[in-house]
């Protein structure tokens, strides 16, 4: 089940107004000063709050909610410092007797814990590093008094005061069991040692203590490994409090703190480490926001594995990274106790590898995300596609099916995994095959002749043509062109050049960089001076793509050169069989034609070819910088990279654990494993962040600044895997050209220098910092 977002909002908004009354870190330090252990008093109140009954069902005495409500309430526990162990004893013992049969010891726990007049925990580790939990060495044996428990559990919480666990053991026929063990039971003996946090994490060793049945079979394993996948998955809510916090207080310091007589947040250095902690919290709130999607109602039990590994896994890595960042960045004072900080660095490296390390938890989604074997899509069977359709209302599999389908049937199979950029001679009979199919635009409104994709069939659409390895057609009059004329065009233009070029009439190329305006674009020079009805344009752009190809350009413009270089920027439409107009191509370090400096010599262009008023044009070019951000910022060139890297590891045994490991053949690679799945994940982050943003672009709204997010980390994600790729086929790896040779079948460098060149387009990633520690985090100029 999910949440209404009224009950999230109302959940969140209450749990952060009292806790901001209640100063939970002021009592962390007590706790701390006093040993650890848990105040009964304030875990009453969190009770009488009802946060212990929104994951309980209805049927069971509790509200019965989501994951996310109760997420919502663990992220503002994580924000504000809270010191007792919500997870622990607030979220996974409760999960846990949700799943086991009713029993009256079940029903009064579970009416127990609910209310607060219990406190327990859960008892399942027997090992550091543990992931799948079990009896471990516990066993339970019938005496004429009872059961009896004789075992060792480790990493308990909570210990002082709580009033027994759930612990599992096995009995003697070797079947799993869970039992309640009563804190007063003889025969047990509880050590415990304070974590860094301060919170103690214990021991329990049973000697034949009494203990009674709560559950046995099969279902056991299942309803342990179930709850505590959604205690994970809790951990992971309260990691992305902790890091958003943290990155607060930072921000506000930076803000404050002068040094050499300014506001450090002023020093470019510090300032571009925020924008990449920046990155960090946001992939955990966006890979958690997914996460909670992709849980659901909890009940299926590999889909909430999947989604408790990778929050687990993300969000423990951005908590570490930015508290860490935090300690550096408030200096001297960072190191005490005096300050806040070290309460969020201290809880953040105590939760991060409790329920297992973020490396584990990296390993175990791979491990467990969907293979090609397991591909549930189902075939599509009907002899035609359709050119539109309710695509909301089709459900994602079907989706994939009918364009898996119909690539396999119309896309040639030569053209598959295109190392490079491909010219218009190369790609006008595909391009004009998704014309004539009404596939050409998904991310267009239907009124323009688009598919009108909604964000999901968006991203469904991407990953299935990269997969298949559809190449890239020039295509910046379908993400830049038809986007900008939607929002700044008038309805004569839209008319005039929209058509063309969903028909391949017009072949687009930009015209915006210049000799001296790359990265500082507003300098720019290329003059264009009124003349009647016509703009007489001098001067020349570079860095073109597409250039020799081009029927057309959108350009910009200096159209007054009296007032502040922003305000004097006009955006025209230019035809480039226009007389004046001269292209020289450009090779690039790949041997390709990829770009052209095109040059203008009194090019007379037709006033009615202006886009928005004269003198506006840095509006619209900022807008359509978000678009072409948007663009790169996309998962596609990194889940094609992706794709590629699993090929040669599959190919070269990196996988395979019964490869050759004696020196002379592929062998298995436990480092290339921990790697690869690092950038799995780092891809499944940026899908989930990218999907808000497509979303907004749907729906017609400014993409925000936050956009340059997205262009730094997908642009990066692309270079790591393509250095990776590099790297991982060994010599084979500095080959020029397609590989094939000892198995593999593959073009190793097309990657890594097509990574080289999306990190620079749409404004370098190091101005992309610059924009967002200005325009997002209001730091201030040097």
């Amino acid at each position: 089940m999910s949440s209404d977002a009224d009950a999230i909002a109302m959940f969140r908004d209450s749990a952060a107004d009292y806790l901001a009354a209640q100063d939970p870190r002021r009592r962390a330090r007590t706790l701390e000063a006093a040993g650890g252990g848990v105040d009964r008093a304030e875990w009453s109140a969190l009770a009488d709050l009802g946060w212990f009954s929104v994951r309980v069902p209805e049927s069971a005495g509790g509200l019965g909610l989501g994951l996310d409500a109760m997420a919502a309430i663990v992220v503002e526990a994580g924000r504000h410092g809270l010191p007792e162990p919500l997870v622990d004893a607030g979220v996974w013992p409760l999960a846990l007797l949700a799943r086991l049969p009713a029993s009256p010891l079940r029903d009064n726990l579970l009416a127990d814990l609910v209310s607060g007049a219990r406190l327990a925990g859960v008892a399942a580790q027997t090992r550091a590093g543990e992931i799948d939990l079990g009896p471990g060495e516990a066993q339970v044996s019938a005496s004429r008094d009872g059961l009896r428990l004789t075992g060792h559990k480790r990493f308990v919480r909570p210990m002082a005061g709580a009033d027994g666990w759930i612990v599992s053991a096995a009995d003697a026929a070797g079947q799993p069991v869970l039992l309640w063990v009563a804190a007063e039971a003889t025969g047990l003996t509880c050590t415990d040692a304070a974590a860094v946090d301060g919170q103690p994490l214990g021991q329990l060793r049973c000697q034949a203590a009494p203990a009674t049945l709560l559950a046995s079979g099969r279902g056991v394993l299942q309803a342990l490994a179930a709850a505590t996948d959604e205690a994970r998955l809790m951990q992971a809510a309260e990691l992305a409090g902790i890091a958003r916090r943290a990155f607060e207080l930072t921000l506000d310091y930076l803000l404050t703190r002068k040094q050499f007589g300014r506001a450090i947040g002023s020093f470019q250095a510090l300032q571009h480490r925020m924008v990449d902690a920046l990155i960090q919290v946001e992939l955990a709130e966006a890979g958690l926001r997914q996460a909670l999607v992709d849980a659901g109602d909890g009940t299926d039990a590999v889909a909430l594995a999947r989604a408790a590994s990778r929050s687990k896994a993300r969000c423990a890595q951005a908590a570490s990274e930015v508290t860490r960042l935090a300690v550096q960045l408030h200096g001297a004072i960072g190191t005490t106790d005096e300050h806040d900080i070290g309460l969020y660095f201290k809880r953040a490296l105590a939760l991060a590898p409790r329920l297992g390390t973020p490396g584990a938890h990296r390993l175990r989604y791979a491990r467990l995300r969907p293979t090609d074997a397991a591909d549930d899509t189902p075939a599509w069977t009907q002899p035609d596609f359709p050119r539109t359709a309710d695509w909301a209302a089709m459900p994602e599999p079907a989706f994939r099916g009918m364009l898996r389908a119909f690539l396999s049937r119309h896309y040639p199979p030569e053209r598959r995994h295109l190392p490079y950029r491909q010219t218009w001679a190369q790609s006008r009979e595909w391009y004009l095959t998704l014309s004539r199919q009404g596939w050409l635009a998904p991310g267009w409104p239907a009124a323009h002749g688009g598919m009108g994709l909604p964000p999901d069939k968006l991203i469904a659409y991407l990953e299935t043509f990269e997969q298949h390895g559809v190449a890239r057609p020039p295509d910046q009059g379908l993400v830049m062109v038809g986007p900008i004329l939607m929002r700044f065009g008038t309805d004569a233009q839209r008319a005039r050049w929209l058509p063309p070029i969903l028909a391949g009439e017009h072949v687009w190329t930009q015209g915006y960089s210049e000799p001296d305006a790359g990265s500082d674009l507003a300098a720019l020079r290329t003059e264009a001076v009124l003349d009647g009805e016509h703009f007489v344009v001098n001067g020349q752009k570079t860095w073109t793509t597409w250039g020799a190809d081009g029927t057309h350009m959108f350009m910009l413009v200096r159209t007054d050169k009296t007032v502040k270089k922003q305000a004097g920027i006009s955006f025209l439409l230019v035809d480039l069989k226009t007389p004046g107009i001269t292209v020289r191509p450009i090779r690039n370090i790949a041997a390709e034609q990829e770009f052209c400096e095109v040059f203008f010599d009194n090019v007379r262009v037709p006033r009615e070819n202006l886009v928005g008023e004269l003198n506006q044009g840095w509006t619209i070019a900022k807008a359509l910088l978000g678009f072409e951000r948007l663009f790169t910022g996309s998962p596609k060139h990194a889940l094609y990279s992706l794709g590629q890297l699993e090929r040669l590891a599959q190919q070269r045994g990196l996988f395979d654990d019964s490869s050759d490991d004696q020196g002379d053949g592929p062998c298995a690679d436990p480092a290339f494993r921990d790697r690869w799945a690092r950038l799995l994940l780092d891809t499944e982050d940026l899908r989930a962040a990218y999907t808000g943003f497509a979303d907004l672009a749907k729906r017609g709204e400014a993409i925000p600044p936050t956009i340059s997010l997205l262009k730094i980390w997908s642009t990066e994600t692309f270079e790591r895997i393509g250095l990776e790729l590099a790297d991982a086929a060994a010599e084979h790896g500095a080959m020029r050209d397609h590989v094939n040779d000892e198995g593999l079948d593959l073009h190793l460098v097309a990657p890594l220098f097509n990574a080289l060149g999306a990190k620079i387009f749409a404004g370098s990633n190091e101005i992309q910092r610059n924009i967002v520690a200005r325009q997002v985090l209001g730091l201030p100029d040097a």
